[in-house]
């Protein structure tokens, strides 16, 4: 099978008020952490979104390994990311696994899980809830090009025009840091 993954980096953290991308994790970067955990999934073709701020994360971020695609319309939400990228994936994949790119708690056992899954749609079923990361089957790739918004991908889910499998995971939805507190419960949960 042939996988592609999505890691979202293009927003403007305009809740947080800088780049989270960019904000320090375990001795790097919070995105360099999400694209080791990437890195470690074994996806044919990686695909890492940029857009607030590109020049900063180029100069600061190990890109090793991503095809980089620009999304210019980050400002209208995430929806627009997936779009752009989905644009780019590799015609043979059989499916794009999406990940966020500031939830570095996501395990890679985890991601290979709901990459496995072979049902149109995958989702996450944690202890607390439905979370990233979504896998997207061949047949619903096209559906994606269309995305707009920030809760595009969880319209998709929940439309019913597929079927979807939610995937078992233990433990709580992994940290998404959109604001400082969640920065600081993230930094907290490793202490």
């Amino acid at each position: 099978m042939f996988l592609t993954g999505l890691v979202l980096a293009a927003g403007a953290s305009v809740r947080l008020g800088e780049a989270k991308q960019l904000l320090p994790y375990r001795g790097r970067t919070l995105l360099d952490a999400t694209l080791d955990l990437a890195r470690s999934c074994g996806f044919d073709q990686l695909i890492v979104t940029l857009g607030g701020a590109a020049n900063n994360i180029r100069d600061r971020v190990d890109l090793t390994g991503c095809q980089v695609v620009e999304n210019p319309r980050f400002s209208s939400g995430c929806g627009s990311s997936v779009s752009t990228a989905a644009r780019a994936v590799d015609p043979l994949a059989d499916a794009l696994v999406l990940l966020l790119g500031d939830q570095p708690g996501v395990r890679a056992a985890d991601v290979r899980r709901v990459a496995a899954a072979a049902t149109p749609l995958a989702v996450c079923r944690y202890a607390n809830g439905l979370g990233h990361p979504f896998r997207f089957g061949r047949d619903v790739l096209p559906e994606l090009y269309d995305l707009h918004g920030d809760k595009a991908v969880w319209k998709l889910l929940h439309s019913g025009r597929h079927p979807v499998t939610e995937v078992p995971v233990d433990g709580p939805v992994p940290i998404d840091v959109d604001t400082r507190a969640d920065y600081e419960r993230l930094l907290a949960g490793e202490a």
